[in-house]
């Protein structure tokens, strides 16, 4: 009897120690789950907040990016302002001085100050960078002012026929008169009013600007090819 307890007591232990195994195998499972659960769900909030963060510095550097070129745009109308009120103070001579000087900022060549008494409708002669001949007409005008008709006329006629034109420009501190913006497109004159020379005098470079105001090449007869 006493042989058969003793038996029944280690079987029992045995279970025991069985059980207790296998509860701290599935609580050292279930530990390693949840710890991995735990370290996933940190990883996304850390995740989480860096993603804010970036998205919070990128708009901060764009909103910095955006208030600067502001500011930059801001600082170039003022400049310009202030460049086109001293252009505004210049005598007619002084201005006519002032477009040769851009023509050979941008590259023109053999440029030439013909205005005066009997220039023929020219003030400024010479070459563009491509060798095309330039044949300018500068008008000095108040800002409030427009070129009438009767100046385009001018510049119309003797800008190909007197002075074989290749770009005929046609610059101008004021605004064009409706009839003389539709002579310049139709006699393909490039016509620069206040706002395109302004963009002109601050660094556009004048063949960027030709486009925009008529190719300026003339009509078809004035660009056959002339004989030497």
């Amino acid at each position: 009897m006493p042989q058969r307890k003793r038996r029944t007591s280690k079987a029992r232990r045995q279970r025991l120690r069985r059980r207790t195994g296998t509860a701290v195998a599935v609580l050292a499972v279930s530990l390693f789950v949840f710890w991995q659960y735990v370290w996933l769900l940190f990883a996304l909030v850390v995740a989480t907040f860096l993603s804010a963060g970036g998205v919070f510095l990128w708009r901060a550097h764009r909103r910095e990016q955006e208030g600067d070129r502001t500011w930059r745009e801001q600082n170039r109308r003022m400049e310009l302002e202030r460049s086109m009120a001293a252009i505004d103070a210049m005598s007619w001579q002084g201005f006519e001085e002032y477009v040769a000087e851009l023509c050979r900022r941008d590259g023109c060549t053999k440029v030439t100050v013909v205005g005066g008494s009997g220039d023929l409708a020219a003030d400024i002669l010479g070459h563009l960078p491509d060798g095309r001949r330039l044949v300018v007409q500068v008008k000095h005008y108040a800002p409030h002012r427009k070129v009438p008709s009767g100046d385009m006329q001018k510049f119309v006629g003797m800008a190909f026929a007197e002075h074989h034109a290749d770009v005929a420009l046609f610059v101008a501190t004021c605004e064009y008169s409706a009839s003389a913006r539709q002579l310049a497109l139709k006699h393909h004159i490039v016509a620069l009013n206040r706002d395109l020379f302004g963009s002109w005098n601050s660094g556009a470079p004048l063949p960027s600007l030709l486009d925009l105001g008529g190719t300026g090449a003339g009509l078809e007869r004035h660009r056959r090819p002339r004989r030497a």
